[in-house]
């Protein structure tokens, strides 16, 4: 009787082993529970990089633009260019965990045999503070394609270290630990153009 018990009590447990086997119930829920979280990683990480996307050709943008405007004038002074530089910065919006810098040099490419590239005068934008940039006269440098002699030009460059949303926060505080692995991505651009009513864009006061 205690060896039939003890068959009965093992058929038991495997009728309710092949039950709970055979039950479907939960199943969803289960599998749920296991795609979300990958679910929730793709969904920030196409997110990401559409922003990241988006804010590199703003980056771009700003260049051309500022460079456009400038190159427009006759005549400039540094607080017009600052302004330029201000309107280019407000470009990135609605992007705001990090400012550009960015850097207007106007370039004389010398009429000697050996020609030099000198800058004629810089302003600069970085962390929001305008300032002079290269000193006049200083040696600088262009494309081999652009070298011509007794030619102006206006270069501007910007660039912006761009802060992922997922490791950027208001205080600057890590956070999710990934700060160490995203911290910042490059993005930059340099345009050269010439001035379009003038030979050359003096700057008074830079």
């Amino acid at each position: 009787m205690v060896r039939a018990g003890a068959h009965g009590g093992i058929a038991g447990i495997c009728t309710k082993a092949i039950r709970f086997y055979r039950d479907r119930r939960g199943v969803a829920a289960v599998e749920f529970a296991f795609i979300v979280p990958v679910l929730l990683i793709m969904y920030f990480m196409t997110m990401e990089a559409s922003q990241a996307i988006e804010t590199s050709k703003k980056v771009s943008r700003v260049g051309s633009m500022v460079a456009d405007l400038v190159t427009q004038r006759q005549t400039v002074e540094a607080a017009e260019l600052d302004a330029m530089m201000q309107i280019g910065n407000s470009t990135l919006q609605p992007y705001n965990r990090s400012t550009p810098e960015i850097t207007i040099t106007a370039i004389e490419i010398t009429n000697e045999t050996t020609p030099k590239v000198l800058v004629v005068w810089s302003r600069k934008m970085v962390g929001g503070v305008f300032s002079a940039g290269a000193a006049k006269d200083s040696v600088t440098t262009v494309p081999p394609a652009l070298k011509i002699k007794g030619t102006f030009l206006v270069r501007v460059e910007s660039n912006l270290s761009y802060e992922p949303i997922i490791t950027w926060s208001a205080d600057s505080a890590n956070r999710l630990g990934l700060s160490s692995a995203f911290a910042h991505i490059s993005m930059g651009e340099t345009y050269y153009l010439r001035p379009r009513r003038n030979p050359t864009i003096p700057c008074g006061s830079c």
